[in-house]
């Protein structure tokens, strides 16, 4: 059996988010349905949506940052009860068979982890994102959010706040660690947040400076502006982590000039086009280049935790499902302090699903 829900979905490739209804399965034995309160817009969201990484699955419904309650739950659930607050982020499934989910490392399943929309589970039927009123997850794949969190704050840390969070604590972030945050927005606000938690001596290598007060707000030690010249021979052989956010392709050489010894530069921004570099910049003083995705269900829970006791939230900008097209452009143009978040409640005639 299935429920209809009301959701907003992309009809075709680059196509304007409409309201549509999609159907929502009943909780099995393993299942927790969600009644949705905010979903977070993320850039992934609208590089999927106008098919600019690959082919999508169309109708697509977007989201994978979901913050909600839970309304149901399936006989064998022992996680969750009805009324707890909880969330979903960047997937639903993974084979829990391989070396990778065996170490809790889901999102990098080698048969390919099941995303939270965009995407088919194993049996071949298509997911649905977190635009719509009620989602139903295996409790396998579900975050407890603590209390101290606003859902509202909570739904972006189930991407930005732990596509930042991993690499930062894989990379030991920490006392005595310098580390920059590359870029000021959606992800980089997060970075900033987390890395000061951590104890980190953090620096915020913006283009410009007009996010500095906010910058220092969020916990920056130091501030630069990557269009002066002087920020790359001041600080020349500088950090021990460079985490870059931007989802543009930059001139990598200068940026590994400011690494030291045994430094990385860990990319979580995803260009649409190749990079380059010439392997002297590695070579000269054993600097590295990584790549970090998001985390798994154990780091994404430490993270929500680690939040919840630091008091870290998203900044966000609430919006109506009817305003998420604007948003899209308004992202696009880096018009935003610092994530969108669609109040779900904007939905007319929300329906309960397994109740």
């Amino acid at each position: 059996m299935t429920t209809t829900i009301p959701a907003l979905a992309a009809p075709a490739a680059g196509q304007p988010l409409v309201r549509t209804t999609i159907e929502v399965r009943t909780p099995g034995a393993h299942d927790v349905a969600i009644d949705i309160k905010f979903a977070g817009i993320c850039h992934s969201d609208i590089h999927q949506a106008r098919d600019e990484w690959s082919v999508g699955l169309f109708p697509m419904v977007p989201g994978h940052e979901i913050a909600g309650i839970v309304s149901a739950v399936g006989s064998d659930v022992s996680r969750y009860q009805v009324g707890d607050r909880v969330g979903v982020g960047c997937f639903v499934d993974s084979c829990r068979e391989c070396v990778n989910c065996l170490a809790g490392e889901e999102q990098y399943c080698l048969k390919g982890e099941v995303g939270t929309y965009n995407d088919r589970y194993y049996d071949g039927t298509a997911t649905n994102g977190g635009y719509s009123t009620a989602v139903v997850v295996d409790e396998n794949y579900v975050l407890g959010i603590p209390e101290g969190i606003e859902l509202s704050e909570a739904a972006p840390l189930l991407c930005a706040g732990i596509t930042l969070y991993s690499p930062l604590k894989n990379w030991k972030a920490g006392p005595g660690k310098k580390v920059a945050i590359l870029g000021m927005g959606g992800l980089g606000h997060m970075g900033v947040k987390i890395a000061h938690a951590l104890g980190a001596e953090v620096t915020v290598l913006s283009q410009t400076l007009s996010k500095q007060e906010d910058g220092l707000r969020f916990g920056a030690d130091h501030y630069y502006a990557t269009s002066d010249p002087t920020t790359f021979t001041e600080l020349e052989n500088h950090f021990d982590l460079i985490v870059n956010t931007v989802a543009a392709n930059l001139d990598m050489e200068r940026y590994l000039q400011l690494l030291a010894l045994d430094g990385t530069l860990v990319h979580v921004g995803i260009p649409t086009e190749p990079d380059s570099v010439k392997m002297f910049w590695l070579a000269s003083q054993r600097r590295s280049i990584a790549g970090s995705k998001i985390g798994g269900i154990r780091q994404t829970q430490e993270m929500l935790d680690f939040c919840a006791a630091h008091g870290i939230g998203a900044d966000i900008e609430v919006i109506t499902v009817d305003q998420v097209n604007e948003a899209y452009e308004r992202v696009i143009r880096s018009d935003v302090r610092y994530r969108f978040v669609i109040d779900v409640a904007s939905f007319a005639n929300e329906t309960r699903v397994g109740a």
